[in-house]
């Protein structure tokens, strides 16, 4: 795996982590009943600098705009499936279909961030590494 892919990667990995940051807060947003229980409040308080460090970190290699998005959906669809256990929330049949769009939206932009042409981008990263020939040898 390149460099390039490998920094890719963590970038991802890191905005799935700001998402499931996002869930915590949403939670405990909910939980501090607009934020009137200080122990919610504060948990409220950690899960939002955790997202936004997590977040900020993800966005310097991912566009903030597919960056944004799915964070957002992540948290949306967190809170909206871990309300009802949590709180006393219900997730009707229409809800779940259409939080499972927001879920194939979140894959397919992901799998959009593939870069098209890696083998390509391969070799002309290795022939600029390797050193050059001498040319003609006899003098």
């Amino acid at each position: 795996m390149s460099n390039t892919a490998r920094h890719s990667a963590n970038s991802w990995l890191m905005l799935f982590l700001a998402g499931g940051f996002e869930v915590g807060y949403a939670l405990a947003v909910g939980g501090s009943h607009g934020f009137t229980r200080l122990s919610w409040s504060l948990v409220a308080v950690v899960f939002f600098l955790l997202t936004l460090w997590a977040l900020s970190t993800a966005l310097r290699t991912i566009d903030v705009g597919i960056g944004y998005a799915v964070w957002a959906g992540i948290g949306a669809v967190g809170a909206a499936l871990l309300g009802p256990v949590f709180f006393d929330e219900t997730l009707t049949p229409i809800q779940a279909l259409w939080l499972g769009v927001i879920i194939a939206g979140v894959v397919w932009l992901k799998l959009a961030d593939r870069p098209q042409d890696t083998q390509g981008t391969q070799d002309t990263q290795e022939a600029a590494a390797r050193p050059r020939e001498v040319q003609g040898t006899a003098h």
